[in-house]
């Protein structure tokens, strides 16, 4: 099982890594250090020292707030969304895309979904303006809270590596 190069790793993070490399990184199986060189190449990155637990997208986050030990969702500008159990989607500022003008700011006109069928949901900080996620939903479906991880288990029985503490809820 191959080993990566912190170098590699920041190149993987920044997406300048070589195609035969992240094909490589893509296939092999994981190596247990990468995720902790991961985590300590984005730490040294942000401008807040609380500790990063897990990446939710490129520019979230589940973190470690130093004072309390809660975990929270913050984007990368250091706005906190929400504690980690709860759907950070429900705390951004939302832009839906609910008619055909609006939908074909996005697509070519006869080629965008119809409106009464699907409806685009942009999830933005509404501290940095960041786009997180969108989804595309029907209409009257609900938000959706698409990522719901169980860190000590991934901590524990994947890196066995000590779960991050966590103030009781």
């Amino acid at each position: 099982m191959p080993t990566y190069t912190r170098t590699k790793v920041a190149e993987l993070i920044d997406g300048t890594i070589d195609r035969e490399t992240l094909h490589e990184m893509l296939s092999a199986p994981k190596d247990l250090e990468r995720f902790v060189t991961y985590i300590d190449i984005l730490q040294e990155r942000m401008s807040w020292k609380d500790k990063i637990v897990l990446p939710y997208g490129p520019k979230l986050y589940c973190v470690q707030v130093a004072a309390t030990k809660q975990w929270t969702i913050r984007c990368e500008c250091g706005h906190d969304f929400c504690d980690q159990s709860e759907n950070w989607k429900l705390h951004a500022l939302i832009n839906v895309r609910d008619t055909q003008e609006k939908l074909e700011e996005v697509y070519p006109r006869l080629m965008a979904p119809t409106s009464t069928w699907q409806v685009y949901r942009e999830y933005f900080c509404p501290e940095c303006g960041t786009l997180h996620e969108v989804e595309a939903p029907t209409p009257w479906y609900p938000v959706i809270h698409d990522f719901e991880p169980d860190i000590e288990t991934f901590y524990r029985d994947w890196l066995s590596l000590p779960v991050p503490e966590r103030a009781a809820a």
